[in-house]
């Protein structure tokens, strides 16, 4: 059975922490995407200066 409108007290409360709920864990997502980004740009550039590297042995290319 669905909710009809208009809607009662309780619905409207409990539409509310629904919301709430959902801004509460995109907010904590971001948060996390946030903090981890910077880690995962060091493993990046590591990763590729190492390929950079290792062709420049393999192809004998000076720096």
């Amino acid at each position: 059975m669905g909710w009809c409108s208009p809607s009662g007290p309780k619905q409207a409360a409990t539409t509310v922490i629904c919301f709430l709920t959902g801004v509460a864990l995109f907010v904590t997502g971001a948060h996390l995407s946030y903090v981890h980004i910077a880690p995962q740009q060091a493993r990046t550039r590591a990763r590729d200066e190492f390929v950079r590297e290792f062709l420049r042995k393999k192809y004998d290319y000076p720096k």
